[in-house]
């Protein structure tokens, strides 16, 4: 009887994929992780993110990332996509989950584990945190990489999403391949002006 705890993040990113994780815990070590520090990731600096890796790591029987691209994200739609990432994280845990607790109030689609969807999951299930955490290092990492390839958008400090900066980057240099063309910040002017 394994549970599983998942989050997506990168939800409102105009740059880059959307990524879930999944994370089963080893029994009783929710206390233990809660006294570490972990708890929903938006409410974390970055380093501390960071230092609760290596602490959730060493409590999990597994860790799975599962991720959707920005092409598929304009096709399907960020919701789609969002379940979409949450679904391949879970596939891939091993052993299987007999139970999953997802973040937010959309059951995944065609999944054939049980499942129960918790609005702000990630502040009150242990499980769930720790997914928040390990996705948003994961995605953090990977936008800053790419930063080093599209300079111009800022976009190691803002991970992709709308920031002043961004947006100017935008204006001035338009989408680069990583932007979602379907989020209304993203779409070339010209594409704006005639709607």
């Amino acid at each position: 009887m394994a549970t599983a705890g998942v989050d997506e993040v990168g939800r409102g990113a105009l740059f880059g994929p959307v990524v879930a994780a999944a994370v089963i815990l080893r029994p009783d070590v929710d206390v233990w992780l809660h006294q570490q520090g972990v708890t929903d990731s938006k409410s974390l600096t970055p380093r501390k993110r960071q230092e609760l890796i290596p602490v959730i790591q060493s409590a999990a029987v597994d860790i799975q990332i599962g991720w959707v691209s920005v092409r598929q994200i304009d096709r399907i739609n960020i919701l789609q996509a969002s379940l979409q990432a949450m679904r391949r994280a879970i596939v891939r845990l091993s052993p299987q989950p007999t139970k999953c607790l997802v973040d937010g109030n959309q059951p995944i689609p065609n999944l054939t584990i049980e499942q129960k969807t918790i609005v702000k999951g990630d502040r009150s299930i242990v499980a769930i945190a720790a997914a928040s955490i390990v996705a948003k290092v994961w995605r953090d990492t990977l936008i800053i990489r790419l930063a080093n390839r599209y300079p111009g958008y800022d976009l190691a400090s803002n991970k992709g999403y709308g920031s002043p900066k961004h947006l100017a980057g935008l204006k001035g240099l338009g989408p680069t391949r990583h932007h979602r063309l379907s989020f209304k910040g993203c779409q070339p002017i010209s594409l704006l002006d005639s709607q």
